[in-house]
């Protein structure tokens, strides 16, 4: 059975984004619905995976972090409004017997993702 994780890599201080909150919501025609709220750990990670066994299921989903939030808590000087603040990426899970592994590494200007298993 696979499952969905995440992790913060915070490229700004060179470090993993240890207290950013996340969301997953699954998307479907008739609206979003959330699934789940998190808090990464020291290591960036959500300390159990966001969605395995019988809620993984094969559809789109959105994982939404506060990076805005977090970067200010870190005492990094931001615009108003923030240039990032609220994360969010799009996604498709095809084949739920695999493992999605969808990162976000990030600063306050920039940010990028990618499947990992």
């Amino acid at each position: 059975m696979g499952k969905l994780s995440t992790h913060v890599l915070d490229i700004a201080h060179g470090r993993p984004g240890a207290g950013v909150k996340v969301a997953l919501f699954s998307v479907a025609p008739e609206g979003k619905v959330l699934l789940k709220m998190d808090v990464t750990n020291m290591d960036g990670r959500c300390s159990t995976p966001l969605l395995e066994g019988d809620s993984m299921k094969a559809g789109q989903y959105e994982l939404v972090f506060n990076a805005g939030d977090y970067f200010a808590g870190q005492g990094v000087q931001l615009p108003s409004p923030r240039f990032i603040d609220l994360v969010t990426l799009a996604f498709g899970i095809a084949h739920t017997d695999e493992n999605y592994h969808v990162p976000l590494v990030v600063s306050p200007w920039s940010y990028s993702t990618y499947r990992g298993s």
